[in-house]
């Protein structure tokens, strides 16, 4: 699965809502780039004179010529100042969106799509148009005023003279037409290319130690060499577009210089423009040939960003898995009814019902790939049930904000992530506490590790899975919600010191509801309830000492696990 991309028209109405919402910053900037332009169109004027009639003082002329020329730089710094001001307002705007979004974006959908996709759009994308916006922008808003107030003046010069110019214009139109309507698909095709490369790597960095213990190197540097390759030609076929569009623009702005002289000349011979009309106009259309060079160049990066800018709004595509009616559950009740869910349409769990009495502590067992940890996911209100209805106090979870969701209800896996930052930052992600409540929650869960001034997480204070569990744990407790799902929270715990923190956890959580998603027996051993989860379906429901004398998968699964503790 691949997250969407906006489509061009949104991201052009984009970018206009966005750049509007400062419209005293826009209108000052183009107004300096407009003084500027004037400015330097001064420059030629005066030349045109001199040229007409070398009589007249020179040193009048030569100080007014300076005297633009210091004034056109001076507005121009104030220009692009104004400019890159504009840009990083509109940045930060648009940073601050994305990361909005991002947040917001279902986590079933972020762990389909993968990790490649998503880093690639925060980080390349982001970069590519923080570029646009910080040169593209400026240099197209300075090059459209240049173009249009040069163009307007040579017409006001000698509007004859103007012709060589609009006769090339054809070939520059449909020139750039044709580059810019393959350039955003080659752009886009990049991207893509780029995120897959961006996911190889990730994926062989993060898992090298399993990619070294089953020898898997050279699988890993095969596809890395693919991704790299597939990359380049994506680049390379950019780059022949760019190769085929670039002569055709150097022709269209060499022919106006000589399509001017030439017929400025013959004009002149005849009477029909003076020396300086021909010599303004000339040195005109030479200078509208930088400002179309870079306005036609920049478009290109425009072009570029637009494609990051559509990945970046494609995010905002991803279609919410809860409605946002906001609705409020009348009570902690947590229900399965007919739940269903399916992963490539194939579903792995059919027809579960499930009461959880509030306060209770639920341990779910069973097989590996029996669904247990699907049905975790969707009593947390991670995913939502093909069909039937998963309800928190009669309100099914999809119908509950999410920051109400995870307020009620908190979900604790194996898989725990630890941020680069002190201990005590890390137990503040859940609230901000005082320190005495940060080290009860530490101490109810058994914390021997740093304390809470220390760096850890990436480049600091190494901490053991079994610490990064406790971690996760601590968290648990500062949460406070009514009901917890615990996926197999403390498999990376030693089963002696797992049992004791269980306890503990026990009595600090006492009257939340607990469901205990469990491959070791002693958990169902002290919870309240046993369902037992076979091939997508609670096969038995009861306590323990009601299943064991039953005699069925859990007494089975029970007598087994008592055998080989034995064993231990």
């Amino acid at each position: 699965m691949k997250l969407p991309i906006a489509s061009a028209d949104q991201a052009k109405a984009y970018a206009r809502r966005l750049v509007l919402r400062h419209p005293r910053a826009l209108a000052a900037t183009v107004a300096l780039h407009a003084l500027a332009t004037v400015s330097g169109l001064a420059v030629p004027w005066l030349f045109a004179q001199l040229v007409q009639d070398p009589g007249r003082r020179i040193d009048l002329l030569a100080a007014g010529i300076a005297a633009f020329t210091v004034v056109q730089a001076l507005l121009t710094r104030a220009a692009f100042a104004a400019s890159a001001a504009l840009g990083e307002r509109v940045l930060a705007d648009l940073r601050e969106e994305f990361v909005e979004r991002s947040l917001r974006l279902p986590l079933a959908t972020v762990e389909r799509a993968g990790t490649g996709d998503l880093l690639a759009r925060s980080t390349r994308d982001v970069d590519l148009l923080e570029s646009a916006v910080r040169e593209a922008v400026p240099h197209v808003l300075v090059s459209g005023v240049t173009v249009v107030l040069t163009a307007g003046a040579l017409a006001l010069t000698a509007p004859v003279l103007l012709l060589p110019t609009l006769a090339v214009a054809p070939l520059l139109w449909l020139s750039t037409r044709w580059y810019l309507r393959r350039a955003l698909n080659a752009y886009l095709a990049e991207d893509e290319r780029w995120a897959e490369l961006i996911e190889a790597f990730s994926e062989t960095v993060t898992g090298a130690r399993t990619v070294a213990a089953l020898g898997r190197e050279e699988q890993r540097r095969v596809l890395t060499d693919a991704r790299i390759g597939a990359s380049w030609a994506a680049e390379k076929y950019s780059l022949g577009l760019r190769n085929r569009w670039n002569p055709t623009l150097e022709l269209s702005y060499v022919l106006p210089v000589v399509g001017t002289l030439l017929l400025g000349g013959l004009l002149y011979l005849h009477g029909h423009a003076s020396l300086a009309q021909v010599t303004a106009a000339t040195l005109y259309v030479q200078q509208l040939g930088y400002p179309l060079n870079v306005l036609l160049i920049q478009l290109d990066e425009l072009q570029l960003g637009g494609a990051s800018l559509a990945r970046l709004l494609g995010v905002a595509e991803v279609p919410a898995d809860r409605s946002p009616g906001g609705a409020d559950p009348s009570g902690p009740e947590l229900s399965a009814r007919d739940v269903r869910y399916a992963y490539a349409e194939r579903d792995v769990l059919h027809g579960v019902d499930l009461d959880l009495v509030p306060g209770e502590r639920l341990a779910v067992v069973g097989p590996s790939g029996a669904g247990k940890s699907t049905l975790g996911r969707l009593l947390a209100g991670i995913d939502g049930p093909r069909t039937g209805a998963v309800t928190l106090g009669a309100v099914p979870l999809t119908e509950l904000p999410l920051d109400e969701l995870r307020r009620r209800i908190s979900l604790v896996t194996q898989e725990h992530h630890v941020f680069r930052a002190t201990l005590r930052e890390n137990l503040a992600l859940v609230r901000e506490a005082p320190d005495a409540e940060l080290l009860a929650a530490l101490e109810a869960v058994g914390w021997t590790g740093p304390d809470l001034d220390t760096v850890v997480g990436s480049g600091g204070a190494a901490l053991t899975p079994a610490e990064a569990q406790r971690l996760a744990l601590a968290r648990l407790v500062l949460a406070d919600p009514h009901t917890l799902i615990l996926d197999e929270a403390t498999s990376l715990i030693d089963p002696r010191t797992a049992r004791g923190l269980e306890r503990s956890l026990a009595a600090v959580l006492h009257g939340r509801t607990v469901v205990a998603i469990a491959h070791r027996l002693h958990t169902a051993h002290d919870a309240d309830r046993v369902a037992v989860v076979e091939d997508g379906r609670i096969t038995e429901l009861g306590t323990h000492d009601e299943l064991v004398s039953r005699g069925g998968s859990y007494a089975a699964l029970w007598a087994t696990w008592n055998r080989l503790s034995g064993r231990r």
